[in-house]
């Protein structure tokens, strides 16, 4: 870990230096640009498209929303350019995550909100009671949050707080388009449980590139076991690679999934393992993980991607005959 450790600081450093050449004479701050917000649509910025994806939903047409990543890209492994940092800088509120998913930033969204940024990390609004902390990730809360469906209405409703907070006059306006969203998760939460139902308990087992899907797991009913761990930065190993292909054909697993911003070649290769032990496992498909997919994907949107990922696990896993 020293060595990953040591690139993720100097990516820090990078981005806290490009920050200081970025003139601030636009930036929000009490009495500053922020004060006539009522009167004009808030510039917001969110990093990743899941965290935009429900800035947009809570801000409608009141609210214009620039996501610095796009379909596929991978937030444990951004790097924020000078551009993306310029434009984190000209905005009223910058949203992220938060719980260290996006190349641990921490400092440099420190280093934005003292120079008077609104940044608000709408992951740490949930009860740490509620968040997983696992012994791999350094002490650290697992950041992939919204696989729970629940727990990512608490986000939501943060995100409705700061923009209230902002911007006081429309307030109401931004509570009312949170709760309306938040019924829609409320259904689209029952849903998921209704489906997964199909999938027999015993092989109720998610096998994914990385650990993304513990918090689906956990609420939903799921056993995962991710090759890579919480963080992408991390490399697997031939070792990882055999005890992974271990347990799937000791357990007949059917089916292997690979994600969207991950490359699917460490997956691949479990396949080839488990197909090694005389056991044929077979891709079950792609599922959304850090990153929402692109137009036309049908996973665009948070429901649409919580919509993919859940039909795709049910047709793979109960339609597999172990």
């Amino acid at each position: 870990m020293n060595g990953r450790g040591a690139v993720l600081a100097a990516r820090i450093r990078t981005a806290a230096a490009a920050l200081i050449l970025v003139p601030f004479a636009a930036c929000a701050g009490p009495g500053g640009a922020t004060s006539d917000v009522a009167e004009r649509t808030i510039r917001a910025v969110a990093t990743t498209s899941i965290v935009a994806d429900a800035v947009r939903e809570v801000g409608g047409d009141r609210v214009e929303v620039t996501g610095l990543m796009g379909p596929g890209v991978d937030p444990h492994l951004y790097r924020a350019s000078e551009g993306d940092v310029r434009r984190m800088s000209e905005a009223d509120i910058v949203f992220y995550n938060g719980l260290h998913l996006e190349g641990r930033m921490s400092e440099l969204f420190a280093e934005m909100g003292a120079r008077g940024i609104r940044t608000v990390a709408v992951a740490e609004a949930i009860d740490t009671a509620s968040l997983l902390r696992p012994p791999e990730f350094e002490g650290a809360f697992d950041p992939h949050v919204w696989m729970d469906v629940g727990l990512w209405r608490l986000a939501v409703a943060r995100i409705a707080d700061a923009l209230a907070e902002l911007d006081p006059t429309h307030a109401e306006t931004y509570r009312a388009r949170a709760a309306a969203y938040g019924v829609r998760l409320d259904s689209l939460d029952a849903w998921v449980r209704s489906r997964v139902e199909e999938v027999p308990e015993a092989i109720r087992v998610l096998v994914t590139a990385h650990d993304a899907f513990n918090y689906f797991g956990r609420a939903y009913g799921f056993h995962v076991r991710g090759l890579q761990g919480i963080s992408t930065v991390a490399e697997a190993g031939t070792a990882d690679v055999q005890a992974l292909a271990r347990y799937v054909a000791e357990a007949r697993i059917p089916a292997l999934f690979v994600e969207s911003s991950v490359s699917p070649r460490s997956i691949e290769a479990v396949q080839a393992a488990v197909r090694a032990r005389g056991f044929d496992v077979r891709l079950g498909g792609s599922l959304y993980s850090d990153a929402l997919g692109g137009v036309g994907s049908g996973a665009e949107t948070y429901e649409g991607m919580i919509r993919h990922n859940t039909e795709t696990i049910v047709s793979a896993l109960a339609g597999g005959d172990g």
